[in-house]
């Protein structure tokens, strides 16, 4: 459940499927590499691919030049896809996830539920609207103005 506030899985997690994209003329991509150019701990990112590979947004070549790649074109893959995949669902509220149903005795008189579901929807329409070939283009465009871009 996230309550308003992406934790660090979600945001390190969105900017390793970043560099992923961004290093896919490699191929695969080892984990080492991601975590040397985003000063990242190998192990959290080793954890946050288990999820992402789960989720079949990644997925892994064994052997010695082994790696990871984005399981489908960075076009069809959203930020949602990646943050979902982390956090679990974007719901502020327990009470109106659709994934996990609760039992709130106040459900059917509750004048706040209104707010929470437009609010639930909108995150989700935002995310939504973001795809990793968004992002790569975004960085690649900076680039090429020479900014000082981070991931």
């Amino acid at each position: 459940m996230i309550k308003l506030k992406v934790s660090t899985k979600g945001r390190y997690g969105l900017r390793a499927i970043v560099d992923l994209a961004v290093n896919d003329n490699e191929g695969q991509v080892s984990l080492k590499s991601v975590a040397e150019r985003q000063g990242l701990s190998e192990n959290y990112l080793e954890q946050l691919f288990a999820a992402l590979k789960k989720s079949g947004i990644v997925k892994s070549i064994r052997g010695a030049q082994g790696g990871y790649m984005l399981a489908k074109p960075a076009e069809k893959i959203t930020v949602g896809d990646v943050l979902r995949s982390l956090e679990g669902t974007l719901c502020p509220v327990d009470c109106i996830d659709l994934d996990t149903p609760t039992s709130c005795q106040r459900a059917d008189a509750c004048v706040t539920a209104p707010v929470w579901i437009k609010l639930r929807d909108k995150i989700n329409e935002v995310v939504d609207s973001f795809t990793i070939e968004d992002l790569v283009q975004d960085y690649e465009n900076k680039i090429k103005n020479d900014y000082i871009y981070y991931i």
